[in-house]
């Protein structure tokens, strides 16, 4: 699966991208039939009065569990937005998604609004989660807009997502094959339904979903005309979370400030640490350690949760630096460069408390520049941003959400490359 990535893409692409359009099914008053989505193993398809999370949470076409904590409770939604929405899946042999009682990874959903506007935005999620988990911070604006929408769980979900595939690296290492493959496809599915290709597709994601976005445009560039990267993650075998992570580990039960801020973690978010130890830090070390270096443990599964320094095999003693270059291997397959194709949007909260600013996109934008690709890159910190506009409810006043600045850079991305 994984190891055949390379293959996978270079076929999908081939089969699909250059198909035609298939005849444009009769229309109804109301809603157009749904196209195949090419290479998808299952699909169903409903006629909505509405496909943003107002319309869907009551048509049951949205999980709620996938999207919550993501966005700040008054953050405005849009009016209805009439159309089709697809579910589907595409062959693969993992089934950490329950979504449907399918039981089965590589799940997606695609959103052809009535009113289009020629575009398509392309998104994995964050964290761990499911195909939903963009639809209130990114779907419902963009299909507002009259872009189609597509989403996908990229491959495998949950905490325990490293249980995917044959050899360390292998699970993250699918999520860029499965928006490659969603990507292409979707672009298919978008021509044969509106009897045009799309004229402009975006890619947009945050966190682990920022990632993709940074991956893609790296890698896949042809297959987009820009990007947003909210506070993707950053995975190089030099900087990425597991060179900070076992410091605040050890530092935050011992009270050792200096330590915290040493790593990386800004000041001023002090406030933040003791919900990050008991929420992020822990859960976010142990499951991506395992990842790229289960070995680290012995046969224990991702560790011991919230173990003391000193103990054998704890994670708060992760030292990535020493570990063995079949570790370091393993991230460089899913390493970022910072050489992008295609423009790029990266907007990062300063007050960020799981990927730090100092240790994430500040140095994401260093790789761009250096790379000579500093005029395909626009940077925007957020002063008082945190990486869940989630916790802008718990602690009022201190936070600045994210999502209002992705709309405004959205609607940037849209002006940089000639309109909307």
């Amino acid at each position: 699966m994984p190891s055949r990535i390379a293959l996978l893409s270079a076929g999908l692409l081939a089969g699909t991208l250059l198909l035609p359009a298939e005849p444009a099914a009769a229309q109804s008053a109301d809603c157009r039939p749904a196209a195949r989505v090419p290479g998808a193993a299952h699909q169903e398809s409903a006629c909505l009065d509405d496909l943003t999370t107002t319309g869907t949470l009551g048509s049951g076409h949205t999980v709620q569990a996938d999207w919550a904590g993501l966005t700040a409770q008054d953050l405005p939604a849009p009016g209805p937005v009439p159309g089709v929405q697809i579910d589907g899946y595409f062959p693969d042999t993992s089934a950490t998604n329950t979504n449907h009682g399918w039981n089965h990874d590589s799940q997606f959903v695609l959103r052809l609004p009535q009113r289009w506007n020629g575009g398509l935005v392309i998104s994995g999620t964050p964290g761990n989660r499911r195909q939903y988990a963009n639809d209130r911070a990114i779907a419902d604006h963009v299909l507002a807009a009259g872009y189609a929408f597509a989403a996908t769980d990229k491959g495998n979900t949950g905490p325990e997502f490293f249980t995917d595939g044959q050899r360390p690296g292998d699970a993250v290492a699918e999520w860029n094959h499965r928006v490659t493959q969603l990507a292409a496809a979707a672009k298919v599915t978008a021509w044969r339904h509106y009897g045009r290709p799309p004229s402009r597709t975006l890619a947009a994601g945050l966190s682990n979903g920022g990632y993709l976005v940074r991956w893609q445009l790296e890698n896949r560039p042809w297959l987009y005309d820009g990007g947003i990267d909210w506070e993707g993650t950053l995975w190089t075998q030099r900087d990425n979370l597991l060179t900070f992570l076992p410091t605040a580990l050890r530092a935050y039960p011992a009270g050792d400030e200096p330590a915290i801020l040493a790593a990386g973690f800004a000041p001023g978010s002090q406030f933040l640490w003791d919900y990050h130890h008991r929420v992020y830090w822990d859960l976010t070390q142990r499951i991506y350690r395992e990842e790229f270096d289960p070995g680290y443990d012995g046969d224990r599964v991702a560790g011991i949760p919230f173990c003391a320094s000193g103990t054998e095999g704890c994670d708060a003693d992760y030292d990535y630096a020493r570990r063995p270059a079949e570790v370091h291997r393993a991230v460089e397959r899913i390493a970022l460069t910072g050489r992008i194709g295609k423009p790029l949007i990266t907007l990062h909260g300063t007050l960020d408390t799981l990927l730090p600013i100092s240790r994430d996109s500040d140095v994401y934008a260093r790789m761009v520049a250096e790379s000579g690709r500093a005029g395909l890159h626009r940077y925007h910190r957020i002063e008082g941003g945190n990486h869940t506009d989630g916790l802008v409810d718990q602690f009022p006043g201190r936070l600045r959400p994210l999502a209002p600045h992705f709309r405004d850079a959205f609607g940037e991305l849209e002006g940089w490359l000639g309109g909307s």
